[in-house]
């Protein structure tokens, strides 16, 4: 796979460079390298304990972009999932830390302790004060002896850096942050593995599941389930934090492991709202890219009851950016719409025929949505066939409520519900379309003559004709052959949506933006969309 990189010998030492490069000069490297991947506070002046942590790359922010007032002293970074050297992490604690002394927050890997560890007894004989605390919050494998350090290794660092920037001793910062490892607990779920610099991806993750407490290093997890979606992945994994709480209020960071996306993020955000462990849920932090596992396309949870202090030193604002600080968890908060903008119903009326009509054609477009999704990503941004079944299903959950005895206000009714639920210039344009035929029908047309009024009328606004590539190609010589049935109007239809696989020169839509070698050979999906619902009613 093609990254943003230059030589993966060197992709480390790029990082960091880029990220003193941007962080206005409140930022250090130690010369060294590129065995020693240091990077420190420049305006760091050994008065307070120093705070020391890092380990292999590849969780970026972690663990450098964590370095800055309020949080860490200095991160020492090793390789891409690699723990740095003894040399390197001596050269880190040497380097930041006075009197005062030094803490060294350690996450629970073989390679990470073993460095860190020797590095703090070589310091020692140096004369520095030092202290290690090592992070084992992953709950995920319960029989493992050394559970796995991961993204709850971030609440150490907040609380930890804000009683260091208080000036509180070496001791008393170590005791807390051996009280909160003891307290919190990290799952994770992911949707795929992570994708190493200059090697291939490890297909590990069948399509259809998901991983749940694979670790930040690409391990595997304990078991692979069967993935539905957002509320049930949060569920599967909030069920295993459950058990481990109390009825404490606690602080929950939402991370992302660095693929997923964040309207994926927030949607998982609301999840938490609603699951099981909510009422337990006072703060979040996130959804953000926290402490990532490169690309992996997954999110972690993790848990901390607030006692003492820990409310206050997690509310404290730091310098570095990458901390995105804490908010309460709370319901959304709804305001009323300005006047005038509330929506005015029509009075409901029944006509079984007319319903059971739209209703098969909303089935009829949620039932198109993956083709024509497909058919749109050959060409386009591939949510046609989203936004049409997304304005079907809502219309669907309206219908009984239409005006359906009533023609001319059921299509101004079709057009106001279209307006608010359908997206993008679609939605407008059929809005547009309705609305129009609607006034159509209120000046004695007919079905057709109503409905051909709309036409002319998203002509006029839309400014597209036939053979611009749209929608109309198929609709307007459809309504053309509908006073002869519904089966002359789907051959119509068919017929001028086929036609547009030759127009490779689109004059209006998002089609316009698109090469000809795209659009070659490939039915306009607004066009498709109009040919299957009239050959499926035609039936």
């Amino acid at each position: 796979m093609d990254q943003f990189i230059n030589a993966r010998e060197s992709i480390v030492t790029d990082a960091i460079d880029g990220v003193l490069s941007a962080s206005g000069s409140s930022l250090a490297r130690l010369d060294g390298y590129p065995h020693i991947k240091v990077v420190v506070r420049n305006d760091w002046d050994k008065s307070h304990v120093a705070l020391v942590s890092g380990g292999g790359s590849g969780h970026e922010p972690a663990h450098a972009g964590f370095v800055g007032k309020g949080l860490l002293t200095a991160a020492v970074c090793g390789d891409v999932f690699a723990s740095p050297s003894v040399d390197a992490v001596l050269a880190g604690i040497l380097a930041v830390s006075g009197k005062a002394g030094c803490l060294l927050i350690v996450k629970n890997y073989t390679g990470d302790r073993l460095n860190f560890g020797l590095a703090a007894e070589r310091a020692r004989t140096f004369g520095v004060k030092v202290r290690m605390v090592v992070v084992d919050d992953d709950i995920a494998l319960p029989d493992l002896a050394q559970a796995r350090g991961v993204a709850g290794t971030l609440f150490v660092h907040k609380i930890a850096g804000a009683m260091a920037e208080a000036g509180r001793d070496l001791d008393a910062i170590a005791e807390v942050a051996g009280e909160i490892i003891a307290h919190t607990q990290s799952i994770g779920m992911s949707l795929d593995t992570c994708t190493l610099p200059g090697s291939p991806k490890e297909e590990r993750i069948a399509q259809g599941k998901a991983e749940l407490g694979l670790g930040i290093h690409g391990e595997a997890g304990v078991e692979q389930v069967d993935f539905t979606d957002a509320k049930t992945s949060m569920a599967q994994v909030t069920a295993k934090l459950e058990s481990t709480m109390d009825n404490a209020p606690h602080v929950a960071l939402l991370n992302n492991l660095g693929g997923a996306t964040p309207l994926e993020m927030s949607i998982l955000a609301d999840e938490l709202r609603n699951s099981a462990i909510a009422d337990n849920i006072q703060w979040i932090i996130g959804p953000a890219q926290l402490m990532t596992s490169l690309d992996m396309r997954g999110f972690s949870l993790s848990v901390l009851p607030l006692s003492g202090h820990y409310e206050t030193d997690l509310s404290v604002a730091v310098e570095p950016s990458a901390w995105v600080g804490m908010r309460r968890l709370s319901a959304p908060v709804v305001q009323p719409l300005p006047d005038g903008l509330s929506p005015i119903k029509a009075i409901a009326s029944s006509h079984p025929q007319r319903q059971a009509v739209i209703e098969r054609c909303c089935n009829i477009l949620m039932g198109q949505e993956a083709a024509l999704n497909a058919l749109d990503a050959k060409s386009g941004d591939g949510d046609t066939g989203t936004t049409l079944a997304s304005a079907a299903r809502a219309l669907k959950g309206v219908v009984s409520d239409l005006p359906l005895a009533d023609m001319t206000q059921l299509y101004r009714a079709i057009g106001t519900e279209l307006s608010q639920t359908m997206g993008g210039s679609s939605g407008v344009l059929l809005a547009i379309f309705f609305t129009a035929a609607g006034d159509a029908s209120a000046s004695g047309e007919d079905m057709v003559g109503s409905l051909q009024a709309g036409l002319q009328r998203i002509q006029e606004v839309g400014g597209a004709s036939l053979g611009d590539r749209t929608m109309i190609d198929a609709l307007s010589p459809a309504l053309d052959a509908l006073s002869g049935g519904v089966g002359n109007a789907a051959k119509a239809a068919r017929a001028g949506a086929n036609a547009t696989a030759d127009i490779v020169n689109a004059k209006a839509g998002r089609a316009t933006y698109v090469s000809a070698d795209k659009l070659k050979g490939h039915n306009d999906p607004g066009a498709e969309a109009v040919a299957a619902l009239l050959e499926a009613l035609a039936v």
